[in-house]
């Protein structure tokens, strides 16, 4: 008999939190280690958001259990808030809030999901996806793309991975970690071929306003209306509002699943910290104006760290879409000398550059696609100078 059970110790520490961490002690042991390893954003959560939390902490309404489904005026504003951002119409009773997206992700995995059954899920993909699927008793069935084909599944490579066991689908766009988005006529493609097969899609819609340049975020039970009984749409404020750390996400979907993870809930967490709800009310009941200002920093940012990957000779930088995030593949740099040493994949690479650069990046293994590398450009323009300066300086050395 083991100590640990075989369902929990077969679960694998999530890589870019492990890179974050990594980074920040070696920074807190003073070496000039810059992060590009986890998604978030350098801003400060705008004012407005913290002074309601504020007030918040001196309520003593806020100081009791509330509901575990989530604070009814905050599940009411979700439901606004996501009629006018995305064209979804749900009621409050839809909503279920949950601490961050992980929790939404774990919840819906758990509710849809019994043994034997399948997920499809596109690679590269976030690295919780697999483990929170494979928790809930599932199977990942792992559908991979390319830079040639703009990281993008088709129709046709989701076809060719379905089986009678297939469940669901897990649908992305804006992608991490390729930053990949799905034109309108992709995406209704999919839904109608989901809704053709009876397969619910699980929609991470979490980087929706993140999008640049001709790029467009669409909805997917928007376009194919017939799925909004079989789809589940996952969001939180995280990386719109520059509220990592507060730990508010939701999912969105059908009466019955929602009324089943809500149950999930109660037991494993009852209510998301009282809070951490009032500044997410605060947020999506508030206007853009300040997601705006982000995004103009993050697309500046974004054509910069592009333009600086691509000079280095052997990686191959494609432009992303959306979200904050390149996805490079470094192939042409495998398997030469550099410092004495031959990385032969990206994690080994991703070492050397940690090692010998003092840049924190995320290997390709962890998005299950070996031979590229993740960055965040969630960070200031002087560290993606400094930082990219670093590792095209020691690269530069491959022979």
């Amino acid at each position: 008999m083991t100590r640990i059970s075989r369902r929990i110790g077969s679960i694998t520490e999530s890589a870019t939190l492990a890179v974050d961490a990594k980074a920040k002690a070696l920074k807190a042991a003073g070496r000039p280690v810059i992060g590009f390893g986890a998604g978030e954003p350098d801003f400060p959560t705008p004012d407005y958001i913290v002074e309601a939390a504020v007030a918040a902490c001196r309520d003593p309404r806020w100081h009791r259990y509330t509901p575990a489904p989530g604070l009814p005026e905050l599940r009411e504003a979700i439901a606004v808030k996501t009629k006018r951002d995305s064209g979804f119409e749900a009621k409050a009773s839809q909503v279920l809030i949950t601490n961050g997206g992980k929790q939404a992700l774990y919840n819906t995995f758990a509710a849809l999901l019994d043994p034997g059954d399948e997920a499809i899920l596109p690679a590269p993909y976030w690295t919780t996806y697999p483990e929170a699927i494979k928790l809930a008793g599932g199977t990942p069935v792992i559908v991979e793309t390319t830079e040639e084909s703009g990281y993008r599944a088709t129709v046709a490579d989701l076809e060719a991975a379905r089986t009678e066991r297939t469940k669901l689908l897990v649908f992305v766009s804006p992608s991490n970690p390729t930053g990949a988005v799905y034109t309108p006529e992709q995406v209704a493609a999919i839904g109608r071929w989901a809704a053709e097969h009876g397969i619910w899609v699980v929609t991470d819609e979490i980087y929706e306003h993140l999008v640049y340049g001709d790029a467009q975020f669409s909805s997917m039970p928007v376009l194919v209306p017939e799925i909004a009984d079989t789809c589940v749409i996952v969001n939180g404020v995280a990386k719109t509002y520059a509220m990592t750390g507060w730990r508010v996400g939701w999912m969105i979907g059908p009466e019955d699943v929602i009324k089943a993870a809500g149950n999930l809930q109660s037991h494993a967490t009852s209510n998301v910290a009282n809070v951490s709800q009032i500044a997410a009310l605060a947020a999506v009941s508030g206007d853009l104006s300040a997601v705006e200002e982000m995004k103009v920093a993050f697309d500046r940012r974004r054509k910069r760290i592009v333009e600086l990957l691509s000079a280095i000779p052997g990686v191959d930088c494609p432009t992303p879409e959306g979200a904050f995030y390149v996805y490079p593949s470094v192939k042409g740099v495998l398997g030469k000398e550099i410092r004495g040493q031959r990385p032969q994949d990206s994690a080994e690479l991703a070492g050397l550059i940690l090692d010998e650069a003092e840049v924190a990046v995320v290997p390709g293994e962890a998005f299950g696609t070996p031979g590229y590398l993740r960055l965040s450009y969630a960070t200031s323009d002087a560290d993606i100078e400094e930082g990219v300066g670093r590792i095209a300086a020691l690269l530069g050395e491959a022979r």
